[in-house]
Order: structure tokens, then sequence, then C-alpha cells
């Protein structure tokens, strides 16, 4: 916008000079010709006063010597002519090309002939009558080279050029300035807008800054900042008062199946390593969910993880759960390593997986699958969290049931919060599965796409960039081996 502002400041400026500086080089032209025009008039008339004698007394000798000592002095080549056009005396010009000689012998005065580019004068003609006592008697004529015209010219314009080139710099200069003298309440308002996104809840903006008119969208800004500060405070603490409200209860959970453990025979001691991992998978996805409810960097827990190892983990834990629903799962092809957060992606997949068994018919599968793919193949959805077009590999974990799905018109809302539609409002949920799982894949780069496939149903695609090799990428979450 400084850039803009600056070229609008400057441009009319730069029309001044032009329009200045064009005005001035004719000037200059014209008056360095008018010169040199009425320097060669006043050598005309003090030759015109010998060449009348001359003429008068018969006598071309009168006027020729004269003539000569001009040429030997200043180099201008000179002539006197009869009242017939006849050269009377001459100091070497030659008459015949001058066409200024009709007009001397005409009676009136040769007119100077201005051009205004230095190379379109070549010679400065002066032709003046002569007179005796009111009778035409002959002309002289006088033509001088304009070489040393155009070279006076040429400099007053190369001195122009450069001092146009100063002003246009300083015209700059003084444009830029303008318009950051302009634009400075505006960046006082860009850098608190700049603080507030960083963190920095408190930032305002001087209500002093800038115009009246600026000022009162100042003051509606610092409102606006206070109220968001405000709201961010009750967050905070809300989220403060449940961490401490949940890690309680489930701290006294943990330390129960510890002592379950304890009281159990080892036929059982399956299921109590079961049910304690699920304990700490619990306190895990806690510590996600108030990392995304406070804003916190999520990418400090990124590492590299193979996707298939994690979904067949999870599918494992899902089989417990819901017994009665069939999970099929495809793991074709080698490791698909990605660069991820644990606990988000286990999180982002079970809410996925949820929903698949939530709204899938008993007794119907629900198909996962694992694959890596070189590039988007194009397939039809609505990615949540990225562009469109071509990308570098991905892996992607798909997931499809086989439920009743929803309208095309629908699809785009599965991820807002809270939404739920209209033909599933009596299955229980709260509408923020996808929601949550759309915004944990984001935070680590990731991608959620929904899909209405032939068949029915829907299909869910968590797409996540691909990562090296083990060996290639450090902070790599151990692999257990895979279970189809």
């Amino acid at each position: 916008m400084r850039t803009r502002l600056a070229v609008i400041l400057f441009v009319p400026l730069l029309l001044v000079l032009a329009v200045v500086g064009t005005a001035y080089v004719t000037s200059v032209a014209r008056a360095d010709q008018q010169e040199v025009f009425l320097d060669r008039l006043s050598d005309t008339g003090y030759l015109v006063i010998t060449a009348r004698q001359s003429l008068i007394a018969d006598d071309p000798d009168i006027v020729a010597g004269d003539l000569e000592r001009y040429r030997e002095v200043y180099g201008i080549d000179a002539a006197v002519l009869d009242q017939a056009g006849t050269t009377w005396a001459s100091n070497g010009l030659d008459v015949a090309d001058v066409e200024e000689r009709a007009t001397a012998l005409a009676g009136r005065r040769s007119e100077l002939r201005t051009g205004l580019l230095p190379w379109t004068v070549d010679r400065v003609v002066v032709a003046e009558p002569v007179f005796d006592g009111g009778d035409l008697v002959g002309a002289v004529l006088t033509v001088s080279d304009a070489q040393a015209l155009s070279r006076g010219i040429w400099v007053s314009w190369g001195l122009l050029a450069v001092g146009g080139l100063a002003l246009c710099a300083l015209a700059a200069l003084l444009a830029h300035r303008t318009a950051g003298w302009v634009l400075r309440p505006v960046a006082a308002v860009d850098r608190a807008m700049t603080q507030i996104g960083a963190g920095r809840l408190d930032a305002r903006i001087p209500t002093s800054t800038g115009p009246p008119e600026l000022r009162a969208v100042v003051t509606r800004f610092n409102e606006m900042a206070a109220r968001v500060e405000h709201l961010m405070h009750r967050q905070q603490e809300f989220v403060s008062n449940a961490s401490h409200e949940l890690r309680n209860p489930l701290n006294a959970l943990m330390l129960r199946i510890e002592d379950l453990a304890l009281t159990t025979g080892p036929a059982h001691a399956a299921e109590v390593a079961h049910v304690r991992a699920e304990a700490v998978r619990m306190k895990q996805i806690l510590d996600a969910l108030l990392l995304l409810a406070d804003g916190a960097d999520r990418r400090a827990g990124v590492v590299t993880l193979d996707a298939g190892d994690l979904v067949t983990h999870r599918v494992d834990s899902w089989r417990t759960l819901a017994p009665g629903r069939p999970i099929v799962l495809d793991l074709a092809g080698p490791p698909s390593w990605v660069r991820s957060d644990v606990t988000a992606l286990e999180c982002a997949f079970d809410a996925v997986l949820d929903n698949a068994v939530k709204f899938g018919p008993p007794g119907a599968p629900v198909e996962v699958a694992v694959r890596t793919v070189a590039d988007v193949d194009g397939a039809a959805g609505t990615p949540i969290g990225t562009t469109s077009g071509s990308t570098a590999g991905h892996v992607e974990i798909v997931v499809r049931d086989h439920g009743p799905g929803v309208p095309a018109d629908q699809l785009e809302h599965l991820t807002e919060r809270f939404w739920r539609s209209p033909g599933h409002s009596a299955v229980r949920g709260t509408g923020l599965g996808l929601s949550i799982a759309a915004e944990l894949l984001a935070a680590g780069d990731g991608a959620l796409q929904l899909e209405l496939p032939s068949g029915g149903g829907l299909q869910v695609r968590l797409r996540l960039p691909r990562a090296g090799a083990p060996e290639e990428a450090p902070g790599v979450v151990p692999h257990h081996g895979r279970e189809g």
C-alpha cells in the first residue's frame, strides 16, 4: 500500500517536471538561437553601411576588404548583391543556395529559422536589404556555421537532464516519505494486530494515532481486542479448572487399575494390560484436547511413525470395544512412514472410526486401509485443511462405512462443530468428532477428505505428508510389526 501511495504522489510530480522541463528546453533552444541571430544581425548592419557606399560609388573594392577581414576574424561567409541580384562582392560565399536573398532583394529583412532540436539547425542566415534614400540598391548576406550553437544547446540540455534527474530523485524521496507519514497510523494498527495474532493479547493502539476518521477505528479495535482478551482469559481459566478436575479422577482410576493388576490372576493379565493402556491413552487424549483448547504449539510432539502400525493397534482396540462390528483392515505394501504427533493422529483416527462404527448398520463391515500415494489421484471430495492441486507424496488412511451416508449438499458441513445431519439427529453424539479430527490433522500439515462412494455410506481419507525411512529421519517411533 505504501508503494502504491508513493506512486500516486510521484506520478503527478513527474508530470509537472516533464511539462516544466519541456517548456524550459524549448525556451533554452530559442534563446540561444535568438542570441546568435541578433549578434549576426549586428554584424550585417555594419556591413550594410560599407555596402551602401560601395554600391553608390560603383566600386566593389570598398566593401570587399571589409568582407575579407570579417571572414578572417570570425570565419563567417558574407556577400553583397546589387539591385539585380548579382554578386557585387564576396569573401567566398555562394549565394545561389541562399534562399533568403530573395527576401532581402524584395526590401525585407530575413527572419530567424528556428529549430527546437539542435541537429535541425545547420546554419544561421541573415539577409539585410540596402537602401539609399528610400530606394533599394542591393542586399547583404551573412551565413555562419551553427555547430557552436548546437553544442551550446546540447550542453544546456545536458545540464537540464542532470538537474531533472536530481529533481526526480528528490520527488521520489519526498513521495516515499510522504506516503510513510500518511500510512504511519495504519502501520501502528498493523503492528498491534500482529502482536495480538502472536499471542500478546494486551497489545493496544494509542487512541491519538492518526486523523479523526482513523481514531474511531482505533477505538473500536481496542474495544474488540479487550473483549477478545477477556474471553481468552476466561477460556484459559476454564481449561485450567477442567484440567484439574479431570486429572484427579483419571489419576485415581489409574491407581485402581494398578491395584487390580496386583490382585488379578494371570488369566486376566491381558485384559488388565489393555485397560491400563486405554487409561494411559485417555490421559494423552486429555493432554491433546487441552493443547487444542488453549492454542499451544501442537508441532512440538511431531515424530516419524508408521501409520500402518498405529492403525493396526487402534483397530485391535476397537475390535475389543465394538465386538459386534467387523473391521476389515487392509495394509498393502511396505510401511507407510509419516511425520505426525502420535496422540493427535490417534485421536483423529479414533474420531473417524467411531463415526463409522456409530452410523454403520449392524453386521456391516467397516473397511480401513492404509496406502501411500505419489500424487493427488483426483478423487472427488472435500479436503479440509489443504488446497487442491498436485502435492508431494502422501499417506492416506481410508475409513469407509456402509451406512446411510449424507446428501451431497451436506457433505461440507460434516466438519463443522456441533453440526448434526437432520436425518441422524436420533443417533447419540455431539457433532464434534470429525471437526476435532480435521483440526488435529491440519495442525500437522495433514488434511481430512470426505467422499460419498458408490454403493452408499461415507468414506473419509486422513491424508498425511509422507516421511523418509527411519534411518533418514530423527525421532522415529519404533515399529512393532503389522497385523492385518
